[in-house]
Protein backbone atom coordinates (compact mmCIF):
# COMPACT_ATOMS: atom_id res chain seq x y z
CA UNK A 1 0.00 0.00 0.00
CA UNK A 2 0.97 3.59 -0.48
CA UNK A 3 1.86 4.83 2.74
CA UNK A 4 2.08 8.43 0.90
CA UNK A 5 -0.67 11.70 0.46
CA UNK A 6 -2.04 10.99 -2.80
CA UNK A 7 -2.40 15.12 -3.07
CA UNK A 8 -0.44 17.05 -2.51
CA UNK A 9 -2.59 19.05 -0.48
CA UNK A 10 -3.92 15.91 1.51
CA UNK A 11 -2.58 16.31 4.96
CA UNK A 12 -3.21 13.12 6.42
CA UNK A 13 -1.65 9.47 5.37
CA UNK A 14 -4.53 6.59 4.64
CA UNK A 15 -6.30 4.95 6.61
CA UNK A 16 -4.64 1.90 8.65
CA UNK A 17 -5.14 -0.82 11.43
CA UNK A 18 -4.21 -0.85 14.87
CA UNK A 19 -1.52 -3.87 15.41
CA UNK A 20 -1.87 -3.69 19.35
CA UNK A 21 -3.78 -1.97 22.53
CA UNK A 22 -5.00 -2.47 25.80
CA UNK A 23 -6.21 -1.24 28.95
CA UNK A 24 -3.59 0.65 31.28
CA UNK A 25 -4.33 0.32 35.10
CA UNK A 26 -3.31 3.27 36.24
CA UNK A 27 -4.35 3.64 39.77
CA UNK A 28 -7.02 5.61 40.99
CA UNK A 29 -9.64 3.11 39.78
CA UNK A 30 -8.71 4.51 36.32
CA UNK A 31 -7.65 2.47 33.03
CA UNK A 32 -6.58 4.72 30.05
CA UNK A 33 -7.17 3.24 26.69
CA UNK A 34 -4.21 2.92 24.21
CA UNK A 35 -3.41 1.57 20.63
CA UNK A 36 -0.53 1.28 18.32
CA UNK A 37 -0.19 1.02 14.62
CA UNK A 38 2.43 1.94 11.91
CA UNK A 39 6.02 0.63 11.70
CA UNK A 40 6.34 -1.65 15.38
CA UNK A 41 10.22 -0.68 15.18
CA UNK A 42 10.06 2.96 14.11
CA UNK A 43 10.62 5.67 15.91
CA UNK A 44 7.80 6.15 19.04
CA UNK A 45 5.31 9.26 18.46
CA UNK A 46 2.18 9.70 21.05
CA UNK A 47 -0.56 11.38 19.56
CA UNK A 48 -2.60 13.26 22.66
CA UNK A 49 -6.33 14.09 21.48
CA UNK A 50 -8.23 17.70 22.07
CA UNK A 51 -11.14 18.12 24.30
CA UNK A 52 -10.89 17.50 27.20
CA UNK A 53 -12.64 14.68 27.25
CA UNK A 54 -12.61 13.82 23.54
CA UNK A 55 -10.77 10.38 22.91
CA UNK A 56 -9.08 9.65 20.14
CA UNK A 57 -10.55 8.32 16.50
CA UNK A 58 -9.01 6.55 13.82
CA UNK A 59 -8.48 9.56 11.65
CA UNK A 60 -5.72 10.50 14.64
CA UNK A 61 -3.90 7.81 13.45
CA UNK A 62 -2.66 8.85 9.99
CA UNK A 63 -1.29 12.09 11.44
CA UNK A 64 2.10 10.43 11.08
CA UNK A 65 4.07 8.39 7.98
CA UNK A 66 3.45 4.67 8.97
CA UNK A 67 6.45 3.54 7.66
CA UNK A 68 8.44 5.75 9.84
CA UNK A 69 6.45 6.16 13.07
CA UNK A 70 5.77 3.57 16.12
CA UNK A 71 2.24 5.42 16.65
CA UNK A 72 0.31 5.32 19.73
CA UNK A 73 -3.31 6.82 20.54
CA UNK A 74 -4.26 7.14 24.55
CA UNK A 75 -7.89 8.35 25.56
CA UNK A 76 -7.34 10.24 28.79
CA UNK A 77 -8.83 9.38 31.60
CA UNK A 78 -12.72 9.05 31.47
CA UNK A 79 -13.11 9.48 27.90
CA UNK A 80 -13.10 7.48 24.49
CA UNK A 81 -12.72 3.98 25.96
CA UNK A 82 -10.84 4.36 28.84
CA UNK A 83 -12.68 2.96 32.14
CA UNK A 84 -14.51 4.23 34.29
CA UNK A 85 -15.86 6.36 31.50
CA UNK A 86 -17.02 10.34 31.91
CA UNK A 87 -15.01 9.49 35.71
CA UNK A 88 -14.35 12.77 37.41
CA UNK A 89 -12.62 11.64 40.10
CA UNK A 90 -8.44 11.78 40.12
CA UNK A 91 -9.16 13.17 37.33
CA UNK A 92 -6.88 16.50 36.57
CA UNK A 93 -3.49 17.63 34.08
CA UNK A 94 -1.50 16.17 36.89
CA UNK A 95 -2.76 13.12 36.63
CA UNK A 96 -2.41 12.50 32.71
CA UNK A 97 0.95 13.76 32.79
CA UNK A 98 1.00 10.80 35.20
CA UNK A 99 -0.13 8.55 33.39
CA UNK A 100 1.73 9.40 29.62
CA UNK A 101 4.77 8.39 31.46
CA UNK A 102 3.42 5.16 32.89
CA UNK A 103 2.42 4.59 28.97
CA UNK A 104 5.73 5.01 28.16
CA UNK A 105 7.54 3.01 30.52
CA UNK A 106 4.60 0.29 29.75
CA UNK A 107 5.55 -0.04 26.49
CA UNK A 108 9.28 0.22 27.04
CA UNK A 109 9.70 3.30 25.01
CA UNK A 110 12.79 6.13 26.39
CA UNK A 111 11.84 8.91 24.21
CA UNK A 112 9.12 10.03 21.98
CA UNK A 113 7.85 12.29 19.89
CA UNK A 114 4.80 14.19 21.02
CA UNK A 115 2.00 15.52 19.12
CA UNK A 116 -1.42 17.54 19.94
CA UNK A 117 -3.68 20.10 19.06
CA UNK A 118 -5.57 22.75 21.06
CA UNK A 119 -6.04 20.72 24.19
CA UNK A 120 -3.78 18.55 23.42
CA UNK A 121 -0.96 20.95 22.64
CA UNK A 122 -1.95 22.00 26.34
CA UNK A 123 -1.29 18.42 27.65
CA UNK A 124 2.12 17.58 25.30
CA UNK A 125 3.75 21.13 26.23
CA UNK A 126 3.03 19.83 30.38
CA UNK A 127 3.82 16.94 29.77
CA UNK A 128 7.37 17.98 28.07
CA UNK A 129 7.78 20.84 30.87
CA UNK A 130 7.90 17.90 33.81
CA UNK A 131 9.55 15.49 31.64
CA UNK A 132 11.87 17.18 28.89
CA UNK A 133 14.08 14.31 29.08
CA UNK A 134 11.56 11.83 27.54
CA UNK A 135 10.67 14.14 24.96
CA UNK A 136 12.48 13.85 21.50
CA UNK A 137 10.29 16.43 19.64
CA UNK A 138 7.10 17.93 20.10
CA UNK A 139 4.92 19.26 17.06
CA UNK A 140 1.60 21.87 18.42
CA UNK A 141 -1.14 22.66 16.51
CA UNK A 142 -3.93 25.29 17.43
CA UNK A 143 -1.77 26.03 20.92
CA UNK A 144 -3.91 26.89 23.90
CA UNK A 145 -2.29 28.17 26.63
CA UNK A 146 -5.20 27.76 29.25
CA UNK A 147 -4.54 31.08 30.22
CA UNK A 148 -7.39 33.88 31.88
CA UNK A 149 -7.70 35.92 28.68
CA UNK A 150 -8.08 32.61 26.81
CA UNK A 151 -10.65 31.27 28.93
CA UNK A 152 -12.51 34.53 28.91
CA UNK A 153 -12.78 34.61 25.04
CA UNK A 154 -14.71 31.19 25.65
CA UNK A 155 -16.94 31.71 28.19
CA UNK A 156 -17.42 35.60 28.35
CA UNK A 157 -20.11 37.38 26.30
CA UNK A 158 -17.13 39.92 25.47
CA UNK A 159 -15.00 37.29 23.47
CA UNK A 160 -16.49 35.17 20.86
CA UNK A 161 -19.79 35.51 21.64
CA UNK A 162 -20.02 38.64 20.21
CA UNK A 163 -19.19 36.73 16.75
CA UNK A 164 -21.74 34.43 17.68
CA UNK A 165 -24.69 36.81 19.49
CA UNK A 166 -27.38 34.45 18.49
CA UNK A 167 -25.87 31.02 19.23
CA UNK A 168 -24.69 32.38 22.60
CA UNK A 169 -28.06 32.94 23.49
CA UNK A 170 -29.17 29.91 22.45
CA UNK A 171 -26.67 28.20 24.95
CA UNK A 172 -27.32 30.79 28.10
CA UNK A 173 -31.25 29.84 27.80
CA UNK A 174 -31.07 26.65 28.89
CA UNK A 175 -28.88 27.92 32.00
CA UNK A 176 -31.19 28.47 35.53
CA UNK A 177 -29.46 31.80 36.09
CA UNK A 178 -31.26 32.48 32.87
CA UNK A 179 -34.25 31.36 33.60
CA UNK A 180 -34.33 34.17 37.38
CA UNK A 181 -36.82 37.25 37.39
CA UNK A 182 -33.61 39.49 36.26
CA UNK A 183 -31.37 37.28 34.01
CA UNK A 184 -27.61 38.78 33.68
CA UNK A 185 -27.27 38.60 30.14
CA UNK A 186 -23.28 38.94 30.76
CA UNK A 187 -22.24 35.84 32.21
CA UNK A 188 -18.61 35.30 32.14
CA UNK A 189 -17.18 32.58 35.03
CA UNK A 190 -21.44 31.65 36.13
CA UNK A 191 -21.48 30.33 32.48
CA UNK A 192 -19.14 27.07 33.37
CA UNK A 193 -20.54 26.93 37.09
CA UNK A 194 -24.05 27.29 35.76
CA UNK A 195 -23.38 24.33 32.65
CA UNK A 196 -21.99 22.37 35.34
CA UNK A 197 -24.86 22.38 37.90
CA UNK A 198 -27.36 21.73 35.29
CA UNK A 199 -25.16 18.83 34.33
CA UNK A 200 -25.02 17.19 37.45
CA UNK A 201 -29.03 17.96 38.41
CA UNK A 202 -29.69 14.74 38.68
CA UNK A 203 -32.41 14.71 36.15
CA UNK A 204 -31.49 12.84 33.28
CA UNK A 205 -33.31 14.74 30.38
CA UNK A 206 -32.12 18.17 31.94
CA UNK A 207 -28.79 16.78 32.15
CA UNK A 208 -28.83 15.27 28.51
CA UNK A 209 -29.95 18.92 27.27
CA UNK A 210 -27.38 20.49 29.28
CA UNK A 211 -24.64 18.69 27.82
CA UNK A 212 -25.91 18.92 23.99
CA UNK A 213 -26.08 22.75 24.71
CA UNK A 214 -22.37 22.86 25.51
CA UNK A 215 -21.04 20.79 22.81
CA UNK A 216 -23.42 22.77 20.27
CA UNK A 217 -21.59 25.52 21.66
CA UNK A 218 -18.51 24.13 21.04
CA UNK A 219 -19.69 23.17 17.49
CA UNK A 220 -20.59 26.92 16.91
CA UNK A 221 -16.96 28.12 17.77
CA UNK A 222 -15.69 26.03 14.96
CA UNK A 223 -18.11 27.72 12.73
CA UNK A 224 -16.32 30.62 9.74
CA UNK A 225 -19.31 32.48 9.13
CA UNK A 226 -19.01 34.70 12.05
CA UNK A 227 -17.58 38.08 10.86
CA UNK A 228 -13.58 38.59 11.87
CA UNK A 229 -12.71 39.98 14.76
CA UNK A 230 -10.70 42.79 15.10
CA UNK A 231 -6.82 42.58 15.41
CA UNK A 232 -6.18 43.97 18.36
CA UNK A 233 -8.78 41.41 19.81
CA UNK A 234 -7.85 38.54 18.01
CA UNK A 235 -4.26 39.09 20.00
CA UNK A 236 -5.46 38.44 22.66
CA UNK A 237 -7.34 35.25 22.79
CA UNK A 238 -7.59 31.61 22.40
CA UNK A 239 -9.81 28.64 23.53
CA UNK A 240 -9.32 24.75 23.97
CA UNK A 241 -12.17 23.38 21.77
CA UNK A 242 -10.97 20.79 19.63
CA UNK A 243 -13.42 19.26 16.89
CA UNK A 244 -11.62 15.98 16.12
CA UNK A 245 -14.69 13.75 18.11
CA UNK A 246 -18.16 14.25 16.77
CA UNK A 247 -20.53 13.18 19.34
CA UNK A 248 -23.80 11.13 17.92
CA UNK A 249 -26.77 12.87 19.27
CA UNK A 250 -28.69 9.75 19.93
CA UNK A 251 -25.84 8.00 21.83
CA UNK A 252 -26.76 9.64 25.09
CA UNK A 253 -23.13 8.52 27.06
CA UNK A 254 -21.42 9.60 24.30
CA UNK A 255 -23.04 13.34 24.66
CA UNK A 256 -22.50 13.43 28.73
CA UNK A 257 -18.86 12.52 28.46
CA UNK A 258 -16.92 15.44 27.14
CA UNK A 259 -19.28 17.72 28.27
CA UNK A 260 -18.63 16.48 31.68
CA UNK A 261 -14.93 16.24 30.99
CA UNK A 262 -14.92 19.61 29.69
CA UNK A 263 -16.70 21.08 32.44
CA UNK A 264 -14.74 19.90 34.86
CA UNK A 265 -11.38 21.33 33.41
CA UNK A 266 -12.75 24.49 32.53
CA UNK A 267 -13.89 24.93 36.15
CA UNK A 268 -10.19 24.09 37.50
CA UNK A 269 -8.79 26.76 35.10
CA UNK A 270 -7.55 23.27 33.36
CA UNK A 271 -5.42 22.75 36.39
CA UNK A 272 -2.73 25.20 35.65
CA UNK A 273 -1.42 28.36 37.51
CA UNK A 274 -2.05 31.40 35.36
CA UNK A 275 0.47 31.81 32.30
CA UNK A 276 2.44 28.30 34.16
CA UNK A 277 2.93 26.80 30.27
CA UNK A 278 5.15 30.03 29.46
CA UNK A 279 6.93 30.99 32.73
CA UNK A 280 7.86 27.50 32.22
CA UNK A 281 8.53 27.07 28.53
CA UNK A 282 12.49 27.54 28.99
CA UNK A 283 12.45 24.02 30.41
CA UNK A 284 11.78 22.98 26.57
CA UNK A 285 15.10 24.25 25.58
CA UNK A 286 17.16 21.18 23.38
CA UNK A 287 13.79 19.88 22.76
CA UNK A 288 13.24 20.62 18.82
CA UNK A 289 9.84 21.84 18.07
CA UNK A 290 7.22 22.81 15.71
CA UNK A 291 4.16 25.21 16.45
CA UNK A 292 1.42 25.01 13.40
CA UNK A 293 -0.95 27.97 13.86
CA UNK A 294 -3.71 28.91 11.07
CA UNK A 295 -3.84 32.78 10.70
CA UNK A 296 -7.53 33.01 10.83
CA UNK A 297 -7.95 30.61 13.57
CA UNK A 298 -10.78 31.85 15.84
CA UNK A 299 -10.73 29.20 18.50
CA UNK A 300 -7.04 29.54 19.21
CA UNK A 301 -6.33 32.58 17.70
CA UNK A 302 -2.73 33.28 16.58
CA UNK A 303 -1.15 34.87 20.00
CA UNK A 304 -1.01 31.96 21.90
CA UNK A 305 1.37 30.52 19.54
CA UNK A 306 3.09 33.71 18.82
CA UNK A 307 3.50 33.99 22.95
CA UNK A 308 4.98 30.62 23.01
CA UNK A 309 6.97 30.72 20.10
CA UNK A 310 8.97 33.42 21.71
CA UNK A 311 9.58 31.95 25.01
CA UNK A 312 10.51 28.26 23.72
CA UNK A 313 14.50 28.56 22.85
CA UNK A 314 14.22 27.03 19.54
CA UNK A 315 11.58 26.52 18.37
CA UNK A 316 9.52 26.97 14.92
CA UNK A 317 6.66 28.55 13.83
CA UNK A 318 4.57 28.00 11.13
CA UNK A 319 1.79 30.60 10.58
CA UNK A 320 -0.71 29.32 8.07
CA UNK A 321 -2.65 31.76 5.55
CA UNK A 322 -6.51 30.98 5.27
CA UNK A 323 -6.15 28.21 8.08
CA UNK A 324 -8.57 27.98 11.04
CA UNK A 325 -8.65 25.94 13.84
Amino acid sequence: MDTQPSHPWQVMYPPLQRHDHGWLDVGDGHQVYWEACGNPAGAPALFLHGGPGAGCTESDRRWFDPTHYRIVLMDQRGAGRSRPHRELQANSLQHLIGDIDALRQHLNIERWLIFGGSWGATLALAYAQGQPQRVSALVLRGVFLATAAEREWLYAPTGIARLRPAQWQRLIAKLPLAQSPHPDPNLNSDLVDACFRQLHCGQRTTELEAARGWLQWEQDLMEQEASEPQIDEVLQIGTSIDNNAKYKDNDEDAVLAPAHIGLHYARHAYFLEERQLLAQAARLQGIPGVIVQGRDDQVTPPAAAIALHHAWPGSLLRLVDGAGH
